[in-house]
């Protein structure tokens, strides 16, 4: 279905998932930038700001290094007023999860897309998330069952899975909240010729 060569920036299960799952023929390639030293680096900026900023990153280092258009994706997890990354550990996750239950969160996910290291399309999407108020005793037997796999998410679940009865409402694109706005990415690879029209 591919014009152009596309080439995912991220090393992310879910968005390879998505991406095959809608019909994109892509290759993948890990971009070589250290995520902790750029959030480091962009502290300053606001919480959408810094999400684009990550996902052109990696985009624009994948491009600079290949001839293809490179589509770069990051996620940030803002609540009451804090940014969050990725839990270290199950034991981390849970008190994330239990801090969070009853209460809203918001996922913002930026996507950007590269070519020859300049950037040429970004979107911002924002996920309104409000978490019903489980028992510990369901949030236990949800991370035995889910396991360690949610330690891949910076919100510590699993949208597309169990972790969707984590919630109580979501106010958005279910795509962004996986960590992929999936339109408005198709619409970015038309625009650019890496999708036919």
């Amino acid at each position: 279905m591919n014009i152009a060569p596309v080439i995912l920036a991220s090393g992310s299960a879910i968005r390879a998932q998505i991406l095959t799952a809608a019909g994109v023929d892509f290759r993948i390639e890990r971009p070589q930038v250290d995520e902790d030293v750029l959030k480091r680096r962009h502290d300053a900026l606001a919480d959408g700001a810094l999400a684009l900023k990550l996902a052109e990153e990696k985009a624009a280092e994948v491009s600079r290094r290949h001839a293809a258009l490179c589509l770069g994706a990051d996620q940030i997890l803002t609540f009451e007023g804090r940014r969050y990354d990725k839990a270290g550990t199950m034991a981390e996750a849970r008190d994330r999860l239990l801090a969070m239950r009853g209460k809203p969160h918001e996922l913002i996910c930026g996507a950007a897309l590269a070519k020859d290291g300049d950037i040429v399309w970004t979107h911002l999407a924002r996920s309104h998330i409000q978490m019903r108020d489980y028992s510990e005793e369901f949030l236990d037997a949800y991370l035995s069952e889910a396991g360690e796999g949610i330690l891949k998410s910076v919100a510590c679940y699993q949208f597309e899975g169990l972790g969707a009865q984590l919630f109580e409402s979501v106010d958005a694109d279910y795509y962004s909240v996986l960590g992929l706005p999936l339109l408005p990415v198709l619409d970015g690879l038309r625009g650019q010729g890496a999708l036919k029209t």
